[in-house]
């Protein structure tokens, strides 16, 4: 089996080493502060621990490497992961920088590397449910999307909201829809630290009229993230809060007859969804992929794709909502 190096055990990398480590790949932890280092010792007491990144990088027992540290070390990390001759799985986003994140595009493409993105929704069972339904032409023709991502959470003052919450609503809806934007507009409110917005909405329009967009806020009375999907047959909404029934299927819409447009209210079905951890399966998938040398489905090719609306949304909030051709 591969052995994987986890490089930041904070808030979101604990959850990495738990993975790997019950999964038996785990190598070593890379994080030079000594209260991540101590929770480490304690919660997974044989783990080896690595204060330095360099010389993790020299490793011959690692191949692949999670990067789970703040967004503006992605790009640094990643391209001396890759040139280092490491796998590589980073957390959202990419990268801050469209070019960056090209570069890293290349170089993966050029060492023959597997370039992996954190977008762990897309292998959330709800989500890839909803893509069943969709591909098999039971929701109909798509007619628009959106989703709202929502808490009173931790405020970040390396990255807004935009960047922080949405590349994960972004990825769904680019993969639902199977296709490239044609504009990006979004707005915003700053609220509580200069020039970072706390909450944004983004508007996505694509060449078939399909339409989408994403509510999201760290300053929020209540936790919510919510999809929902409109198509012209049936509706459906993904709520990853509930504890059950995330998925649910509405049978709902408006009919015309003779003429007169007539709404059509059915029973709400919930989706039968395995009972799958979506972090546990990205980990199966990078292991898989470092030993079959296979594309994952999000491919640093993917997160560029989400790079690029991310960075249209961010020049249409800095213009005041002015819409971005794409």
């Amino acid at each position: 089996m591969p052995r994987i190096a986890v490089v930041g055990a904070g808030y979101w990398g604990i959850n990495h080493v738990r993975n790997f480590s019950e999964l038996g790949a785990l190598e070593v932890v890379c994080d030079p502060r000594e209260a991540s280092q101590a929770q480490i010792s304690q919660r997974f007491p044989s783990t080896r621990i690595e204060a330095d990144f360099d010389k993790l990088l020299t490793d011959q027992a690692v191949h692949g490497v999670v990067i789970a540290t703040p967004a503006e070390t992605h790009y640094r990390m990643a391209r001396a992961a890759l040139e280092a001759g490491k796998d590589v799985l980073v957390e959202k986003p990419l990268t801050l920088d469209i070019s960056d994140g090209e570069a890293l595009v290349n170089l993966a493409e050029k060492r023959k590397a597997i370039l992996m993105v954190g977008h762990l929704l897309e292998y959330h069972p709800g989500v890839i449910r909803l893509r069943e339904l969709i591909a098999s032409g039971e929701l109909g023709e798509l007619r628009y999307i959106y989703s709202t991502r929502l808490n009173l959470g931790k405020v970040r003052r390396e990255e807004n909201i935009l960047w922080s919450f949405a590349p994960h609503d972004i990825a769904i809806i680019l993969r639902l829809v199977g296709a490239w934007p044609s504009s990006v507009s979004a707005s915003g409110g700053t609220y509580l630290q200069a020039n970072i917005a706390d909450v944004t909405i983004t508007n996505i329009e694509f060449p078939s009229g399909i339409r989408a967009h994403i509510f999201v806020s760290w300053l929020h009375p209540y936790k919510e993230q919510k999809l929902v999907v409109i198509g012209s047959k049936r509706m459906a909404v993904f709520d990853d809060v509930r504890k059950e029934d995330k998925l649910v299927v509405y049978d709902q819409g408006v009919d015309f007859i003779n003429g007169e447009p007539i709404a059509r209210k059915n029973n709400p079905v919930a989706e039968t969804l395995e009972q799958l951890e979506p972090l546990r399966e990205q980990s199966l998938r990078f292991l898989k992929c470092i030993q079959t040398r296979e594309q994952p489905l999000t491919d640093g090719l993917s997160g560029l794709r989400v790079l690029r609306v991310l960075d249209a949304a961010e020049r249409s909030l800095a213009y005041r909502g002015q819409p971005i051709s794409l």
